[in-house]
């Protein structure tokens, strides 16, 4: 999902407008293309396992992180093109096309 539309990008946003979403988010971004099982998230973040189904789920949704099986884990990872098109959606026209100053 390289480019999104603004119902797309509110349902992104919506999905990481909250703690331990963002926080599932980042570690899986930070965590790369090979993923973590639902168990080492939860470990790793402290979210009791019924919580985090519940904020997979919603991510999920949102199109911000897919799923594979893997044995009898199911590993989860971030989209990193759905992150790059938020980004890119919420950046765009930047600065009317001028350079933009920090």
């Amino acid at each position: 999902m390289a480019c999104m539309n603004t119902k797309q990008t509110l349902a992104a946003l919506a999905a990481l407008a909250q703690e331990s979403r963002l926080a599932v988010f980042r570690l899986l971004v930070q965590t790369g293309p090979a993923g973590l099982a639902a168990s080492k998230i939860g470990e790793r973040l402290e979210i009791a396992p019924s919580s985090l189904s519940f904020h997979l789920k919603e991510l999920t949704h949102a199109g911000l992180i897919g799923s594979r099986q893997d044995g009898r884990y199911v590993i989860y990872s971030a989209d990193v093109g759905a992150m790059n098109g938020l980004i890119n959606f919420l950046t765009e026209n930047c600065c009317g096309g001028a350079p933009c100053k920090p």
